[in-house]
């Protein structure tokens, strides 16, 4: 979830003492949802590693680059799911860093048949970092860049406790599901002031539609999967809407991103992009790529937004038939 002056963003989170950040945002956000919500923790009956990278508005200077790295298990004689989730984000030519790992928890209830309920909890530490070094300030303009306001400061940097929390309810056909990220809403400030991480609330579901019979865990199979992912952050939110088509081994999709109908100000809609998505799978590996068409007022000057995800996972085939048909997760892949 971005801002729309690159300029602005940094400005504000350098130099003043009162910051509002938003999180990164991923377009194949299922192909990390941990990411979405510690709830998909062990949301596979097998050991899943996921691999995600971003690079958003490459064609600007001082754009945003963004990665995760998540492993997580399900524990079948605990009904719980666990899970490990490293996060980076840099912008301004990697001026500002901030560096997150969490430790997550998920415990699923069978309400009925196939129906199942998962509470989960995210415990994790931030560390948010700043190099003066990589920006250019005013006086520097002035004077030539040889003296600039940075020389008078240290590299900053701060560490924090982090909380959140999910909820998830999935049938074979339908999930639903919510998450609040910074429930302890930590200082962030890398000054002296005061800057509260605003929390994140995030709403996320969808459903399956099998086009072919074959089962779920069948190669025959074709579905296709209509989600939406809504996210809301101080005062800035967002939704992503759309369906992929799968039939294994390549999945395809295309995305919406934005809210048409609200404008934060006058003559600034809230239209981001249109992501097109992609992918196959290789034995226990899965590849996607997207690519982000900017709808927004930077369409022209931004180069819109790649991102590259790999997904590994260890299959038991005997466990993961034996479990699949009792236990289905519907969600997208990526």
């Amino acid at each position: 979830m971005r801002t729309h002056q690159i300029t602005s963003v940094l400005a504000g989170l350098c130099l003043s003492t009162v910051t509002l950040a938003q999180d990164a945002h991923f377009s194949q956000f299922y192909a990390a949802p941990t990411y979405l919500s510690p709830a998909f923790a062990g949301t596979t009956v097998q050991s899943r590693f996921a691999l995600q990278c971003r690079d958003q508005w490459p064609s600007i200077p001082g754009a945003f680059v963004s990665y995760n790295l998540a492993a997580d298990q399900y524990l079948s004689n605990l009904n719980s799911g666990i899970g490990v989730l490293i996060s980076g984000d840099q912008a301004g030519s990697g001026a500002l860093r901030s560096t997150s790992i969490n430790l997550q928890y998920a415990y699923e209830i069978r309400l009925k048949h196939k129906v199942y309920l998962r509470p989960a909890l995210q415990i994790g530490y931030v560390n948010h970092t700043v190099d003066y070094s990589h920006l250019i300030f005013n006086d520097q303009l002035e004077r030539g860049g040889d003296v600039a306001t940075y020389d008078y400061y240290d590299g900053r940097k701060v560490g924090y406790a982090d909380i959140g929390s999910g909820l998830l309810y999935f049938t074979p056909k339908l999930w639903l599901g919510v998450a609040v990220q910074h429930m302890n809403q930590s200082n962030q400030s890398l000054l002296d002031g005061e800057s509260q991480l605003p929390r994140e609330f995030s709403m996320h579901g969808g459903y399956r539609f099998k086009l072919r019979s074959g089962g779920m865990v069948s190669k025959d199979a074709q579905s296709i999967v209509a989600a939406f992912n809504y996210r809301a952050q101080a005062k800035f939110d967002q939704l992503d809407i759309g369906a992929y088509y799968e039939r294994d081994p390549i999945f395809a999709g295309v995305w919406y991103r934005g809210i048409p109908v609200k404008a934060y100000q006058p003559g600034y809609q809230n239209n981001d992009a249109i992501s097109i998505v992609a992918g196959f799978k290789a034995g226990n590996w899965r590849f996607g790529y997207s690519y982000d068409i900017t709808i927004s007022r930077l369409a022209l000057n931004s180069g819109g937004a790649h991102e590259i995800t790999t997904i590994f996972e260890i299959a038991d085939k005997r466990k993961k038939n034996s479990m699949a048909k009792r236990r289905v997760v519907p969600c997208a892949k990526f």
